[in-house]
């Protein structure tokens, strides 16, 4: 049986709107054993073609010449840079995070003390015109930026990373581009007051980061580093992005541990000790960063960004005090937080394919959906408010109160002296200070009931239709806003039942609501943990995300998940589906199959190239070099384009490894940044050298992973994950047989081509 390899060779972004629905309904091909499925993704707005990445060792002549060459000065070299390295991931995505916060807290400041000062001289309709006004000019900038410069930095990048992590690449989701408007887009996105969060679009900022030093910078950019070619390989740069992707979350939550911790729950596919120790020297030295520049900051130095900001909501002045009642309310929350997540990803995705058939007319469309989502997020967070009664001051308390300025909990907005608008506090508040108002125990009565649910609902609608549209947009503070205000909202009601005060209930809330969206538990209850700065909360906020988690996976996947099968990423489980059990790795392979001989005529690899999109091709040795046709390995495209440039070349069919390993060196071969090597296009093949042959022994991986043809399809797809691959080789189990039945590449494993193969087959078994 013979197969194809499927993955795309391209990385341009070429193919445009019309191929939108092809990436999300697989192809029942149930008679044409040609594997077409999930072959294109969505990429920001456009669909593209995908490929795989190489995280397999090659072991040909020319590496194993490589490494038996280095010294032990070049090893000592080598791990040296990788911790280097992991220390300018830190020190990066620490400073971006401190940057971030710093221009959201100004830019967001000046419009709401600008709002708040119009409001106390009566100018109603003017506060509502600079207030909106603001947001739209900031909404548009950033919609403008995504919009027309990086489509891949929309969204909150944690799908794309998690992909890039699983060995899915996919056009621009981490160029230099993308950093830059994910970096500036975020900042005004969040600042125009948007019901999204900085923490996500942080993720894909350190991960972006991490590919820019991995790959020794970019050429289009003029930003290269020739000290770092020892990373020129998938494999290093995956364990540095994984670190960059656990810096992000350290710089947004100030949790150093809950970073490593994401990247291993998450973000990563593959894990190893020696991985953990990096990731953990990246958090720390994101942790001191940001600790040094916070010191810095509260001596007034930075605007109006001092103490606030970096989330941190110390809530440990109250010593959690629980009994049976409140251990009830608690599991009620978790199953709230369990229905209301569910609910949640559910309109999500519905909102995320309607958007779609908005943002596949242009980017002006785009634009335009963004400056909609805008005047109606400034109409909300200023018009709801008017509709509630003030609440007089509390007595005895030490804070400001109606608060005159920026910050504050207690909004003057139209009160008479002496009150303050509960609503307000809320809705005309930086995301940050609303959340450490919910937090707060110092007030019980702070807000009212009717405010809470006025809050929920706003929060809840508004997370949901924000997210998908062209602007930078997190997902943890639409969900922890609408977690707290539900939590604080229960407790209110439970006051006089509970030992628990409302503070404490809102932290759960959150923690809820979270694990009901995006199905995290360890990592979420560390970041909680260390935000809030309550370790005394920890058994029950592991009861509340067990539950929440539990009842969600009930209804569907979680959020992330569900973007990445919408978005048509072919994505590999870390447990194959069940019915891969009832097949073998021979059935679901594909044809026809290309291979070539170790020494080739050259006419026949450039025919095969120009013709398919094949990565991977297996050489099999035969007469007169063998006395049976034997598999020699595997070789890779990209290698085949270097090996044809060089025109190593002889007339007559023999052996020239040792003239190629005197010429080649293991760099020449090494992959470019981005994909940016060598194409078939650049060769210069003349007529008389298509008749020539070429040796391809010396760049012919010798040890490709290799699988029996009547392994069962569910142990081969678990293999295929857990080391990594992009290609496994398919043996015939019986002699007398062509060496190679088939090669199965990601899409092989793909549900849609197993099922477009097998439509009756039984899900249940």
């Amino acid at each position: 049986m013979d197969t194809i390899n499927v993955d795309i060779e391209s990385s341009s972004c070429s193919c445009e709107d019309g191929g939108k629905m092809e990436a999300r309904q697989p192809l029942l091909l149930s008679k044409n054993r040609i594997n077409t499925s999930s072959q294109i993704a969505i990429v920001g707005a456009n669909v593209c073609p995908i490929e795989s990445l190489d995280y397999e060792i090659l072991e040909n002549e020319l590496f194993k010449q490589d490494w038996r060459s280095r010294k032990k000065v070049q090893i000592l070299q080598y791990v040296t840079l990788k911790w280097t390295l992991a220390l300018l991931i830190g020190l990066s995505t620490g400073l971006v995070g401190f940057f971030n916060n710093l221009a959201v807290e100004n830019i967001a400041g000046f419009k709401l003390l600008l709002t708040s000062q119009l409001m106390i001289q009566h100018k109603y309709y003017q506060a509502f015109l600079a207030f909106a006004g603001i947001n739209l000019v900031l909404a548009t900038c950033a919609g403008v930026l995504c919009a027309y410069i990086a489509p891949a930095a929309a969204g909150s990048g944690i799908p794309e990373v998690k992909a890039y992590l699983n060995g899915i690449d996919a056009h621009s989701i981490l160029a230099p581009s993308t950093l830059f408007v994910k970096i500036f887009g975020s900042i005004l996105g969040v600042a125009a007051g948007f019901v999204v969060g900085k923490e996500g679009p942080m993720v894909h900022t350190g991960a972006c980061i991490a590919n820019l030093l991995g790959q020794g910078g970019s050429r289009k950019y003029h930003l290269t580093w020739k000290w770092l070619r020892y990373f020129k390989n998938d494999r290093d740069r995956r364990d540095l992005i994984t670190c960059g992707a656990a810096a992000g979350v350290a710089a947004a939550f100030r949790s150093p541990v809950g970073g490593v911790l994401f990247a291993l729950e998450e973000a990563a596919s593959w894990w190893r000790s020696a991985l953990l120790w990096r990731t953990f020297f990246t958090t720390a030295v994101v942790a001191v960063v940001l600790r040094s520049l916070i010191e810095f900051c509260r001596s007034g130095k930075c605007g109006l960004f001092g103490e606030g900001g970096l989330i941190m909501f110390d809530i440990n002045s109250s010593i959690p005090d629980y009994n049976a009642v409140d251990l009830l309310a608690v599991t009620l929350i978790g199953v709230i937080g369990g229905l209301l997540g569910s609910l949640y990803n559910y309109l999500v995705d519905k909102v995320l394919r309607t958007y779609s058939m908005i943002n596949e007319k242009g980017p002006a469309f785009r634009v335009i959906l963004v400056i909609i989502i805008s005047l109606l997020t400034s109409c909300c967070a200023y018009g709801i408010p008017w509709f509630t009664k003030c609440i007089p001051c509390p007595l005895g308390m030490d804070v400001e109160c109606p608060t005159v300025g920026r910050s504050g909990s207690y909004k003057y907005f139209q009160c008479p002296p002496g009150h303050y608008n509960d609503l307000a506090s809320l809705m005309l508040n930086t995301n940050d200070d609303s959340i450490r108002s919910l937090f707060s125990s110092v007030n019980a009565n702070e807000f009212r009931i009717t405010t809470l649910t006025v809050f929920f609902i706003s929060m809840y609608a508004l997370g949901i239709i924000t997210y998908g549209i062209a602007i930078p947009s997190g997902l943890f503070i639409p969900v922890i806003l609408a977690g707290a205000s539900y939590g604080r909202l229960v407790g209110s009601l439970l006051v006089s039942f509970s030992n628990l005060d409302v503070g404490l209930f809102a932290l759960l809330g959150a923690a809820s609501f979270l694990g009901g969206t995006m199905r995290m538990t360890v990592s979420l209850c560390v970041i909680l943990l260390e935000l809030t700065n309550n370790l005394l909360m920890l058994p029950l906020m592991m009861l509340v995300l067990l539950i929440s988690k539990s009842v969600g996976d009930n209804f569907n996947k979680g959020i992330y998940d569900q973007i990445v099968r919408m978005k048509g990423l072919p994505f590999l489980e870390s447990h194959a589906e069940q019915y891969f059990k009832q097949l073998v790795a021979s059935d679901v392979v594909s044809g026809p199959l290309i291979s070539f001989s170790g020494v080739e005529k050259v006419g026949n690899i450039v025919q095969s190239l120009r013709l398919t999109s094949h990565n991977g091709f297996p050489v099999i040795d035969a007469p007169p070099f063998l006395d049976a046709p034997e598999l020699c390995g595997l070789v890779l495209r990209s290698h085949l384009i270097v090996l044809l440039k060089g025109k190593m070349f002889t007339k007559e069919r023999r052996l020239t490894g040792v003239e190629t390993l005197q010429r080649y060196h293991a760099s020449d071969f090494a992959k470019a940044g981005l994909g940016r090597g060598p194409k078939l296009e650049d060769l210069d093949i003349k007529p008389e050298d298509m008749e020539m042959y070429v040796d391809l022994h010396p760049i012919t991986n010798m040890s490709p992973y290799t699988v029996i043809e009547t392994m069962s399809l569910a142990k081969a797809a678990v293999a295929f994950r857990e080391l990594g691959l992009r290609h496994l080789c398919v043996v015939p189990k019986t002699p007398g047989r062509p060496p190679v039945v088939g090669i199965l590449t990601r899409h092989d494993f793909m549900p849609e081509h197993v099922l477009g193969l097998y439509p009756g087959i039984d899900k249940q078994k």
